[in-house]
Formats: structure tokens, C-alpha cells, sequence
């Protein structure tokens, strides 16, 4: 909730009402919903208060009673808690459709997600786009009945198993509650911790159960709390994501505090399916994912191949300026590499299988060499504390920054792996970095700052940091590094200026990290660069350097990468460009377009000045019209189109036309090729206009 609709009241019930308000004491046997209404908190509109927070922190139903006296804190619609109650609570309405509408269908799990929700069901027959608007209006007639959502707790895991005997997926949930084998991930939202509770959705005038769902809760207080919804796809899905179960339809939909909000999220929605990398890259013949080589393994166009090595030659001559050292590792090696290093303790299940290789046999076949264990390397820090370790090291040499393009290889399952962005071979801009604890600190602050420096350079300006920590479950090292790696961390975020969003147990098994996040041009964040601080492997490695006063001490070591990895990276600049890249890194910068064929010398001249600049231009000598032409480089995102015809050619000019559609006549051709020049050279990230141009003359 933003703090003037708290201020304001949401022009809704008292508008004294303020931040402080919003924490308030239930009275011992007294409902939450009871307590509130002398507070008159907005029970409508973006603002309306959905559940509370308890001072254990745990959210709960306006209907909640505690047994003693209890402070809680109200959760209002438009916050992100109070949107993920809504959600779920959608996820319901959107099950008792599907079983009323289709009678017999089996029921899976239903939990909020990340701006939306979906559930899990066993249809007779897949669910079909005209199935989803019957859900729909079935779905807004229960919402506008306004059922109340009741919790019930069962007395036993008997009473239970009663009420789901037709559940086959319910009742393995409540089985495993019984055993006390709570599953983690989607499951356990029906299940969770404590006592095993069901909702019902109860007809407000009748009193009677029309619908009910094994649930740990919360929910709205009524399905009129539902102001916004839409279902948006359908996809499969397995019960528990295991390909080995039962065969399950998902359907997807979203849930917002308003209409207005919803509106904006479907505009987002439409214009991200535009700016969908994988479909732009097969538009512009950038990329490909040929079966031949596998999922999740893309090759390059040389359109595509072309901007990514501008990317590349970019982040190459940041990092020599900023002091870091090239270096090149292989991508296999032998297992115990990555024993030592903790990856196969930790990481295994990310990791390809590894392959057998260097076994010896005598003549009569005897094994006289057992084979050796090899990986395609997942990381490359393991290598590159192999280099530090090569030889002698001197305190002189720290801070030594080894910067690799590395391309590695993790296993992500099927259906992870998603175009460029999430894919099982690609390529770091890796970073590992050996400094003195006493120069921790400033090489942080220095890292962060390049880090923001750079990204801004490819045309991402809108910031904040994520703070990821300890995950109790899967880490290396003592309490104390952590909590010391961590406190450095946050003290040097806090000093950026950035807004810091804690990521609790969100960091790798070796050091906590914080992570870039990126919005891009149309509102949606993408994690960019990381930065992780490590004073474990250094230990596992025994890496040393010579003090100044001659002792051995241990380095620590920051891991970095900037891009995260280059493919992702690609593929967020395309989406975030919608395929117009800027002009220093678009594949063909100018096309020359004659009028005519006997202006295509002229042009031809212009445009191998222009490759003797190191610019990438050429003339287009097809049969097509002009218009045609022109048609096709503007879909082609082509930023500078150089028209010339027999006024051009009589004045020693060019006309230039732009992506949107603007023209700027009779440039003269020295004019045209400086301003060409500098727009590049300069890294300009909007695209050319004609009023732009213009002022350039």
C-alpha cells in the first residue's frame, strides 16, 4: 500500500487514519474483524485490509481469534502480501468452478505465485481456450455471491481422509501429514505446519458449504474481497513436477487489488509477448534452438553473433581500464576438482553427468588404469583458484582481478529451461577476485560501482540491490565467516544509495551475495550482475599470499559476474529493446535504399566510407520497391535508412529515415557520415529520429 493511500484512508471510511493505525491489540476471544472496525480501516478498495500479520509473523484470517491477547498488523489489498492472499483465494474460486462445471474433475494444488496463481487439476479432456471464458463467468458469479471463506480444522488425520476419499492427490497430502513427511515447494501451501485445516466457500444467505478445499490458509474474508482476475493460459504439469506421476492440466490466471491494476499487468502481459526474445530472435535471424544439438543449447546467427561480440568487445575494454586480468580455463576437468571445491557436496543435481575417460587395458583387456570421473564445468572459480594457486603470491599483487569469458554447463531440467535466459551451456563474463580483508570494503564498493557504470553503458538505469543469506540447510564454513561476510555485504549495499530487499536463505552454499536487479523499459525486473563474498574456498584451496611482514595469510575472494551470462544478458537487452537495439550495437547500423537502380553506385560509395569508419553498412540491391525496402529494414530494426535519388545525388546529400517513421532530407553526405559517426561512437541507447538528427546538423 503506498503511504498516501494509508494517509488518505483510500477515500474510505475515517481519513484520520494513518501508518500507525495499522498495528493494533485483539483482545483475548475476540475476532481480528471485531477489533477493527472501531479503527473504521477501508474494507474496500485497493486498500482494503485482507488479513493481518501476528506478532509471530504469520498472516492471518480476519476471522482469526487468539486465545490471548495479541498485537497483529493489518495487510492491505494493494501490498504484496495482501496480493498473494487474494490470489490463492482466486485459486480457490477458480477450483469450485472447474469441479461445477465439470463434474469429476480431480483436484491438484492451487498456490499464489509471483503475480498471479494457478491450480492443478485431472480433467477428463485437456481444457480448451473456450473453456477457460466458461470459467471465467462461472468465476465472477461466485465472486459477485460474495461466499464467505471459513476455516476448519480437523480433530484427526481420519476425520480428514473422510472428506477427500474421491481426492486421490488431496488424500496423498493428508497421508504424508499424518507420517509427519511435509513436502516442500507447492505442496506444502495445502499442508504447511501445525494443524490440518480445510476452507469451505459458504453461501452467505443460506449458510450452506458450497465448496471446500484441504488448505492451511489465509483467505479474504469473502469472495467480493476478489475485485480483479483474469485466467490467462493452461499449460501440463505433473503432480509434485514429477514427469514419473500422474499427468495434470494447470491453469494459469492472475488477481489484482483493482481493476486498474489488472488492466496495467495484461497491458504489460501483451507487450512483453511482443518483446518475447525467442520470437524476435527468430524474426530477426539472431539465434537459434536446433533439436540437432539439444535443449536449452543455442547457437548464434551472424546478425545475432555480430551484436553479441559489440557486448563482448565493450565489457572487454571496461575491464582492462578497471584493472582486470584476462585468463582462459577449459570446459571439462577432472571430478575432484569440483570435490574439493564443495560443488559436488552441494551443487551435483545442476551438474551434466560426468563422463569416464583415461582408462587403460593391457593386450589381454585387464583394466591396468581405472577410468577418472570428468565434468563440464558448472563454475569457473574452481579454476581460477588454480591459477592464483600456480605459483608464490605477494601482498603487492592483491587486489588481482581474473576476468574470464567462461562458458559452463549446469543441467536444468526440461521445464526450466526457457530460450536465453535460462539455458544449460552459456557463457560468464566471470570475475574472481583475491584481495586482504583490509581492502575488502573499498574493492566491494569499487566492484558495485563498475557494475552500475557498465550496465548503464548498455542502457539500464533503474536500480536496486538484493541481499541473499545463509541457507541453514546447504552451506560451507563456520557461523562467524558467514555473519561477517554478510555484515560487510550489507554495510557496503547500504552505501550505495540502492534500495536493499533482503533475500533470506537465498545465497550460494559458499557466501552470501548481493545481486543487481535491473527494471527494464516496460516495468519488469531481471537479476543482472551478482556479487558473492567468499572466505570459504579460499580456505578449501589453501591459497595463500606473503604478507607484508612476511607472513602466509589467506586471501578472500569475491566471485563476480556482471552479465550474469551473455546469452541471458542478450536476450533481456532484445526484450528490453523490443529488437531495436541501439545503433553501436545493432547488427546493420545503415542500409542505403535507392530510388532507383542507378543510385545504387552513389550510394555504395557513402556506405564503404562508412565501413572504412568501422561502421557496419551496406546497400540494399534487391529487386523490391523503395517502399518495400523500406518496410523491410524498418522491421528489420534497421536504426539508419539512407535514401537517395536524383535531387540527392545533384546536391551531394542523403535522406535519412528512421524507425519511427521520420525523415530528415538533403543531408549532405559529409554531414550524414559524422552524424552517423558520432551517434555510435558516442553509445547513444535511443534510437535516431528526425528531430534528433535534425539538431545534429
Amino acid at each position: 500500500m503506498s503511504e498516501n493511500a494509508l494517509d488518505a484512508g483510500n477515500g474510505i471510511g475515517n481519513p484520520e487514519v494513518t501508518r500507525a493505525a495499522m498495528t493494533f491489540t485483539v483482545p483475548a476471544g475476540e475476532s481480528v474483524g471485531t477489533a477493527m472496525r472501531p479503527l473504521d480501516l477501508p474494507n474496500k478498495g485497493e486498500g482494503a485490509i485482507v488479513c493481518v500479520r501476528d506478532d509471530e509473523g504469520n498472516l492471518r484470517d480476519l476471522a482469526f481469534t487468539p486465545d490471548t491477547e495479541t498485537e497483529v498488523t493489518a495487510v492491505a489489498a494493494d501490498t504484496d502480501d495482501g496480493r498473494a492472499v487474494i490470489r490463492h483465494s482466486c485459486a480457490h474460486v477458480l477450483a469450485q468452478a472447474v469441479q461445477k462445471e465439470f463434474p469429476g474433475t480431480k483436484l491438484g494444488i492451487g498456490p499464489a505465485i509471483e503475480n498471479g496463481f494457478y491450480y492443478d487439476f485431472e480433467p477428463a479432456e485437456p481444457f480448451t481456450p473456450e473453456d477457460l471464458k466458461k470459467l471465467e463467468k462461472s468465476m465472477k458469479k461466485i465472486i459477485k455471491s460474495g461466499q464467505r471463506f471459513e476455516r476448519k480444522a480437523y480433530d484427526s488425520v481420519e476425520d480428514a481422509r473422510l472428506e477427500y476419499l474421491q481426492e486421490p492427490f488431496k488424500l496423498e497430502l493428508v497421508d504424508d501429514k499424518s507420517r509427519g513427511d511435509i513436502p516442500e515447494g507447492d505442496a506444502s501451501v495445502e499442508v504447511g505446519e501445525g494443524e490440518l485445516t480445510a476452507y469451505s466457500n459458504v453461501n452467505p444467505r443460506t449458510g450452506e458449504v458450497e465448496w471446500y478445499d484441504l488448505c492451511r490458509g489465509p483467505h479474504v474474508p469473502t469472495t467480493r474481497y476478489i475485485p480483479a482476475f483474469s485466467l490467462t493460459r493452461t499449460s501440463a504439469a505433473y503432480w509434485r513436477g514429477d514427469q514419473s506421476k500422474a499427468g495434470l492440466q494447470r491453469i494459469y490466471g492472475t488477481a489484482w487489488e483493482s481493476k486498474e491494476a489488472l488492466d496495467e499487468y495484461l497491458t504489460m502481459l501483451a507487450e512483453a509477448e511482443k518483446r518475447d526474445h525467442r520470437r524476435l530472435g527468430r524474426e530477426l535471424d539472431l539465434f537459434s534452438f536446433p533439436d540437432e544439438i539439444g535443449s536449452g543449447f543455442p547457437v548464434f546467427h551472424p546478425d545475432g553473433a555480430t551484436v553479441r561480440l559489440e557486448m563482448e568487445e565493450h565489457s572487454r575494454r571496461r575491464h582492462i581500464a578497471s584493472g582486470y586480468s584476462f585468463v582462459n580455463t577449459p570446459h571439462i576437468t577432472k571430478g575432484d576438482l569440483f570435490k574439493k571445491s564443495g560443488h559436488l557436496d552441494w551443487y551435483s543435481d545442476g551438474m551434466f553427468p560426468p563422463m569416464q575417460l583415461d582408462e587403460e587395458r593391457d593386450a589381454d583387456g585387464n583394466i591396468t588404469k581405472q577410468a577418472v570421473d570428468y565434468y563440464a564445468k558448472p563454475m569457473n572459480c574452481p579454476m581460477h583458484n588454480l591459477i592464483f594457486a600456480s605459483r608464490g603470491r605477494s601482498y603487492r599483487e592483491l587486489p588481482l582481478r581474473l576476468f574470464e569469458f567462461g562458458t559452463v554447463y549446469r543441467y536444468e531440467k526440461s521445464g526450466v529451461v526457457h530460450g536465453l535466459t535460462r539455458a544449460r551451456g552459456f557463457t560468464q563474463d566471470d570475475a574472481h577476485i583475491y584481495c586482504t580483508e583490509d581492502q575488502l570494503e573499498t574493492e566491494l564498493t569499487t566492484v558495485l560501482g563498475f557494475i552500475i557504470s557498465l550496465l548503464k553503458d548498455y542502457g539500464l538505469d533503474d536500480f536496486y540491490l538484493e541481499l541473499s543469506t545463509k541457507d541453514p540447510k546447504k552451506y560451507v564454513g563456520s557461523d562467524e565467516i558467514w555473519q561477517k561476510a554478510t555484515d560487510t555485504l550489507r554495510a557496503v549495499a547500504e552505501k550505495s544509495g540502492l534500495e536493499l530487499v533482503p533475500d533470506p536463505e537465498g545465497a550460494a552454499f559458499y557466501g552470501p551475495k548481493i545481486s543487481v536487479q535491473a527494471r527494464d523499459a516496460i516495468g519488469r525486473t531481471w537479476q543482472m550482475s551478482t556479487v558473492q563474498l567468499d572466505f570459504n574456498l579460499p580456505e578449501r584451496f589453501e591459497l595463500e599470499y606473503t604478507a607484508n611482514d612476511g607472513t602466509k595469510q589467506r586471501p578472500v575472494m569475491i566471485h563476480r559476474a556482471l552479465f550474469g551470462s551473455i546469452e541471458r544478458f542478450f536476450g533481456v537487452l532484445l526484450e528490453h529493446y523490443a529488437g531495436a537495439f541501439p545503433v553501436w550495437l545493432a547488427p546493420h547500423q545503415v542500409t542505403g535504399i535507392p530510388v532507383a537502380d542507378e543510385f545504387i553506385g552513389y550510394l555504395e560509395e557513402l556506405t564503404a566510407e562508412l565501413r572504412g569508419h568501422g561502421i557496419r553498412a551496406a546497400v540494399d540491391t534487391s529487386d523490391d520497391r523503395m517502399q518495400k525496402k523500406i518496410r523491410n529494414h524498418t522491421t528489420g530494426k534497421v536504426p539508419f535508412m539512407l535514401l537517395a535519388g536524383g535531387r540527392d545525388v545533384d546536391a551531394g546529400a542523403v535522406s535519412f529515415r528512421f524507425l519511427d517513421g521520420t525523415q530528415v532530407n538533403g543531408v549532405p553526405k559529409e554531414s550524414a557520415v559524422r552524424i552517423i559517426r558520432e551517434w555510435i561512437t558516442s553509445r547513444r541507447n535511443d534510437q535516431p529520429t528526425g528531430d534528433l538528427v535534425d539538431a545534429l546538423r
